[in-house]
């Protein structure tokens, strides 16, 4: 991919979100978007979709913004379709879904109309390009705070500055020495904050939230599927890897929404929520609530 400046990026991010259909949201407080660029070919499950249900179930509104799978085996819609969560929702039903269960998933597509002219050659291409970095910067709901993971460390400030001049408040970009655009149980993870108008970089390593250090090789997945059996696995709280990465995820996020003094108490709430079943629940009812739609 050749390398985009901060400048060219923000510009085009910003193009991309006056054009998208917006998802009237910005009244409500604690507001996350936990996504990834992709890209980073690791094939493990969808671990920002499991993520945001275990997020809601701590009281953040979440906004999730993605895509179908490009170079991985199964992206955020994949997994979400599989689970029976309609995709082609308009933006005041993926509204409804944010305030009612406290999570909505807007599927790029549909928001960014001129995106979908990119889907073919996008596939076809097979490889990363612009689009991977501009679809997280995008989030057709504008929420201020994310969980942002990329597919390269070299990323991490750039796209951290990016999203300082789009107005984002509190952003956490990560990258891990393993290689996903997640944080990481296998490896430290590289972290650029964005919070109160300053970015600030520092590494975190499993063993800091009393994780066990555990290969990714353990948490892939074969196709969209199997990454919801793993996903189902880790809401009915069942104790391993999937559950632990998740936790680390979901706590991010939990601490960017406001709900958290800091990581550590990020990741001990995500694991109530994950304990307490609450996290299961916001599944179910998206489900529900995503099909009642005319």
């Amino acid at each position: 991919m050749k390398g985009e400046t901060v400048t060219e990026i923000a510009a085009a991010a910003s193009v991309m979100r006056e054009l998208a259909s917006g998802v009237a949201i910005g009244d409500l407080e604690n507001t996350v978007d936990i996504v990834g660029t992709g890209g980073d070919a690791s094939g493990t499950f969808n671990v920002s979709t499991a993520s945001m249900f275990v997020a809601a179930a701590a009281g953040c509104h979440v906004a999730k913004h993605g895509n179908r799978s490009v170079s991985s085996k199964s992206g955020s819609a994949d997994a979400l379709e599989a689970a029976g969560i309609r995709l082609d929702l308009m933006p005041q039903q993926v509204e409804q879904c944010v305030r009612e269960v406290g999570v909505g998933f807007m599927f790029a597509p549909g928001h960014h109309s001129a995106m979908k002219y990119a889907i073919g050659p996008r596939k076809e291409m097979g490889v990363r390009t612009i689009f991977n970095v501009l679809g997280p910067l995008t989030n057709p709901a504008g929420v201020p705070n994310q969980l942002l993971g990329v597919f390269s460390e070299e990323l991490l400030e750039p796209l951290a500055e990016v999203l300082q001049r789009l107005g984002s408040q509190h952003v956490m970009v990560v990258h891990s020495r393993d290689g996903l655009d997640e944080i990481s149980i296998g490896e430290a993870t590289d972290v650029a904050e964005l919070r109160d108008g300053q970015i600030r970089r520092y590494s975190i390593q499993p063993e800091d939230f009393s994780i066990k250090r555990t290969a990714i090789d353990s948490i892939k997945a074969d196709d969209a599927a199997h990454s919801l059996d793993i996903i189902r696995g880790v809401l009915e709280d069942r104790a391993g890897p999937a559950r632990d990465i998740v936790m680390l995820n979901a706590g991010a996020a939990i601490y960017c929404a406001g709900l958290a003094e800091s990581l550590t108490d990020g990741v001990q709430k995500a694991d109530q929520a994950i304990a307490s079943g609450e996290a299961r629940n916001r599944l179910d009812r998206l489900v529900v609530l995503s099909q009642s739609f005319d």
